[in-house]
């Protein structure tokens, strides 16, 4: 059974991943639209491509839908970018994939509970 869901469950800690028996691949999100330029970004590359993604209101955290979506205070992108770079002044992708398995404790997709946890929300 296709197990494709319309809303995004949790953020993937895999850059990309292939589903052999299912002759399907997924590439992450935040790989392709964050990592547009080279394989790390700066805390201000990081920010804008965080800022300019499309929103997908996720299943398991607060609604919010795609109008009341856009950030305008850049805080919580800027302290995710610090979380997952720690003291680095960049953010290199194989790291923030790393970072996102760590916060996940080890599962394949962080869930709105980790995230929120790791943001302090």
């Amino acid at each position: 059974a296709d197990q494709s869901a319309a809303r995004p469950k949790w953020i993937p800690v895999y850059e990309e991943r292939s589903f052999a028996g299912q002759n399907k691949e997924h590439k992450a999100k935040w790989t392709t639209e964050i990592f547009t330029e080279g394989p790390s970004v700066t805390k201000e590359e990081f920010v804008s491509a965080l800022t300019e993604m499309q929103y997908a209101p996720p299943l398991g955290g607060p609604f919010v839908g795609a109008t009341a979506a856009q950030i305008e205070d850049t805080a919580a992108a800027e302290k995710l970018f610090d979380i997952l770079a720690g003291e680095k002044e960049k953010l290199a992708r194989f790291k923030m994939s790393l970072q996102l398995k760590e916060l996940s404790g080890g599962e394949q997709g962080l869930t709105w509970k980790d995230f929120a946890a790791a943001m302090g929300v």
